[in-house]
């Protein structure tokens, strides 16, 4: 008689899925799921967190800079500079910066005190806001361009030292300037000598009338640069062709300052925070390596039995394998979703327990720490579990008599191979740092 449908034996994936449903039941696939959500709970929150914190120091240092590049010189930059910033559609804002003495009128004094006078254009500042007073008890207001013509904002310290109010006139070289608002943060102020008198902000245009610009004048000038949404691409062809215009020609005293090849002070920060950070994600990821090695040994222990009863009801090793492949990918897919949930709702107790060391608003995240977790999840599921767990296909029916035969050997190397070499390049690439990651790497294998 011809074997009926209900004869045959369940394919692969029918078998994936009731081992799954038993396994779940039992709740000892449970067990193994819950390590990898947490493991990836974890590790993507630091990784949101971590991600949203990069991107604020990032967006923070863009506002010291002034913007996402400068050209700073002690002269006029060359007009090739400006020119191509325009035509690749940049935006553009000019400041000069310079010490000078600030002088009260006699009839309120005659007081004078060194002071940093900048002069901006309309577009200042490009990035950062600058926050002005009206007065010393004012509330603060974010402002963006140049001051109007014949007026001056200047730091409070400045009107305690020449005893002036606001309304009143400060005089700077043949000018007279209506202090007309207090600053109350300067984005790109700096941390120079200068950084430490008193700042006068005016407009670009009055400039040539105090008189103040000589040609043997000690001036620091400043052309700002600012990418519009989505031009990363323009703002990199524009600072690379600067870069060799500037080393080429070569233009002397003119050097150009970013997030990579400028202001130290800002790289080093970056670079320190993006490092512990990074610890932070490698000790997640090692945890969870280990702990989705125990579970899954323990899951293939407990297994050897039924594993052995399906051999002697004639399913093969390959069905055997491939249904307990699908069925870890299956639970591995849905546990490292769940994780990057978790771990995304985690994040914002960071976000909330650390607002006010973070003391700013931090940007959203962006969508790579949700794919690395899925990445790692998969990884250590699929590289460390399974393993172990394929090995259960080659448990020899005898064992059903015998329970001394059949105890997982060292089977599947292939896999296990692919599997470190997987979760050594995810490490390498939440790392950032290859000797940071090669560390790693050696220290894990070290203590197994």
């Amino acid at each position: 008689m011809p074997p009926t449908t209900t004869d045959r034996p369940p394919s692969s994936l029918q078998l994936a899925w009731r081992q799954a449903a038993r396994d779940f039941r039992a709740g000892e696939l449970r067990l193994l799921a819950l390590a990898v959500l947490l493991a990836v709970a974890a590790l993507t929150a630091v990784g949101f967190f971590a991600d949203r914190l990069e991107r604020g120091l990032a967006r923070d240092a863009r506002a010291l800079l002034g913007g996402d590049a400068v050209i700073a010189s002690d002269q006029p930059a060359p007009a090739e500079l400006l020119a191509r910033a325009r035509e690749l559609g940049l935006s553009t804002a000019t400041s000069l910066s310079f010490p000078s003495m600030g002088r009260a009128p006699d009839e309120l004094g005659g007081a004078a005190r060194l002071v940093a006078v900048k002069a901006v254009s309309a577009g200042y500042p490009l990035r950062g806001a600058l926050q002005l007073r009206a007065a010393p008890d004012a509330p603060v207001r974010e402002v963006a361009g140049a001051p109007p013509h014949g007026e001056a904002w200047a730091d409070p310290a400045l009107l305690d030292a020449l005893q002036l109010r606001v309304g009143d006139d400060l005089l700077l070289g043949d000018s007279a300037f209506k202090i007309t608002q207090l600053i109350a943060v300067e984005p790109d102020r700096g941390a120079g000598f200068m950084a430490f008198a008193p700042r006068v902000l005016v407009n670009e245009a009055d400039l040539a009338e105090t008189g103040l610009v000589q040609p043997a004048s000690r001036i620091s000038y400043r052309l700002a640069l600012a990418a519009p949404p989505g031009g990363e691409r323009r703002l990199a062809e524009y600072v690379a062709w600067a870069d060799a215009r500037i080393k080429s020609v070569p233009l002397r005293g003119v050097r150009l300052e970013s997030l990579d090849s400028g202001r130290p002070e800002m790289r080093q920060t970056l670079d320190r925070a993006g490092k512990f950070l990074n610890l932070v994600a490698l000790l997640a990821a090692l945890l969870a390596a280990v702990a989705t090695g125990i579970a899954a040994r323990d899951f293939a222990q407990r297994h050897l039995d039924d594993c052995a009863m399906q051999r002697v009801l004639g399913l093969p090793q390959g069905r055997i394998a491939r249904a307990y492949a699908l069925e870890f990918a299956g639970v591995g897919l849905a546990a490292s979703i769940g994780g990057v949930l978790v771990g995304l709702l985690v994040h914002l107790g960071f976000v909330w327990l650390l607002a006010g060391l973070v003391g700013a608003q931090l940007p959203p995240p962006g969508p790579m720490p949700a794919l690395f977790g899925l990445g790692v999840g998969m990884t250590l599921l699929l590289g460390f579990g399974l393993p172990p767990v394929l090995q259960l296909a080659r448990v020899p029916p005898l064992r059903v008599m015998r329970r001394d035969v059949g105890e997982p050997r060292a089977a599947s190397l292939g896999v296990l191979a692919a599997g470190v070499a997987g979760f050594v390049a995810l490490l390498l690439a939440v790392s950032a740092d290859p000797k940071l990651g090669l560390i790693a790497v050696g220290g894990f294998a070290a203590a197994a």
